[in-house]
């Protein structure tokens, strides 16, 4: 893969794979045409981070989609990378092209959580996001596929099961009849053995006759006058269904921003977007002063982490250098200092949080934030990234692949 060199090939191009490889980029002719109209606009000569956090504070005023797609342009080399990464540590029925999607598909989690107060640097973050969302799917999706029909619907929380219902496009009405369904179910088949309990087989006709009449019975309470009372056979079908919507739910099928209409290479992926944007608003929404102040704040905080860093002992910077910047994992952190894999976990995370502390404070006397759960998370986000971006730089080049 080559790197993009001029800022509006970098918000304006895209990975074409061919096969599991990086083949070429490709251009969207109207976000170029988006990313040539603001820089003619702009009477500075702006960096790809000026822009990046440009782009992502369109997001949040606009909920412009233009602007997911100019940042899901810019984050392509970083998803790339990780993708690379982790097909490496990962071995199995998964490609490349499988991970790049699976993470540029839910760029929506990067744009929700970075927060450009405590960092402007959305590569980095990126980077740990992306790892993190291919990760979980995985472990969901392997979760999934182990268990049974009957078995999932034990395991999927209320909560859950009416997000996937209502993701599969049932109505209000039948969702809340499958959710009576379902806990009808619960109360009269459980499993008999928690560790099989993900292989649950189905009920037998009896127990399914015996839930469905618990069913009519209880919909005279639960649900309108109007609803139909159900048969054994209904009743099952109504059960795979909602495992069907949890299953699809719990591992959807990546549907990447950046592919290509079919028949249409050059990208015009913004013929399927809503253009809501009016690019006039570049001066009004982000100003040189602003993108002056992110970037001294950008380098307090990164004096603030240092400083931190330089006040622990030996032995945590050598955790640290060894978890982050050789990259190995906890289990082979701990085999080498011959402990248990749960003591480099709690070391780390005992060292994090001395540094985590440290920004908190400064972050309230300094910018006057106070000090919630979800600034706290937010902060934590940030520290996972500057230590990522301290000890292991991105490397977002790389030569011509053969």
């Amino acid at each position: 893969m080559y790197s993009r060199q001029h800022i509006i090939e970098i918000f304006s191009t895209f990975v074409l794979f061919n096969g599991d490889t990086f083949e070429r980029w490709i251009t969207d002719s109207k976000l170029r045409r988006s990313m040539h109209n603001c820089l003619e606009q702009s009477s500075f000569e702006e960096s790809e981070s000026f822009w990046a956090i440009y782009w992502h504070r369109i997001w949040q005023v606009q909920a412009s989609p233009i602007a997911v797609a100019h940042i899901a342009a810019y984050l392509q080399e970083v998803c790339y990378w990780v993708a690379r990464k982790m097909k490496m540590n990962l071995p199995g029925q998964y490609s490349v092209a499988d991970f790049f999607q699976t993470a540029i598909a839910r760029i929506d989690k990067v744009l929700k959580g970075f927060n450009p107060q405590l960092s402007s640097n959305l590569k980095i973050y990126a980077e740990y996001t992306f790892s993190n969302l291919i990760k979980d799917l995985l472990r969901q999706q392997q979760e999934v596929d182990i268990c049974s029909d009957w078995g999932l619907l034990h395991k999927v929380s209320q909560k859950r099961l009416g997000e996937s219902l209502k993701q599969a496009g049932y109505p209000l009405e039948i969702i809340t009849r499958y959710v009576l369904a379902w806990n009808c179910f619960l109360q009269l088949y459980a499993p008999n053995d928690a560790a099989t309990a993900h292989k649950l087989p189905k009920p037998d006709n009896a127990r399914l006759q015996a839930i469905a009449q618990l069913y009519n019975s209880e919909r005279l309470t639960h649900l309108n006058s109007s609803s139909p009372a159900c048969t054994l056979e209904s009743l099952e079908s109504w059960l795979i269904a909602c495992a069907k919507a949890v299953r699809s739910f719990q591992y959807p099928t990546s549907v990447s921003l950046d592919i290509p209409v079919p028949g249409q290479e050059t990208g015009e992926l913004l013929d399927r977007l809503t253009n809501n944007f009016q690019e006039s608003v570049l001066n009004e929404i982000i100003i040189q002063e602003e993108a002056e102040n992110i970037t001294l704040r950008s380098t307090q905080i990164n004096q603030v982490l240092s400083d931190a860093l330089a006040k622990l002992d030996t032995a945590a910077q050598v955790l640290l250098q060894t978890y982050y910047k050789q990259e190995l994992t906890q289990q082979q952190i701990a085999q080498q200092l011959q402990v248990k894999q749960y003591t480099v976990s709690r070391q780390l995370t005992k060292i994090k949080k001395t540094l985590l502390m440290e920004l908190a404070q400064w972050s309230q006397k300094t910018l006057h934030i106070p000090v919630t759960s979800d600034v706290i998370d937010s902060m934590s986000n940030s520290l996972e990234e500057w230590l990522i971006a301290h000890y292991r730089p991105v490397v977002i080049s790389s030569p011509v692949e053969s």
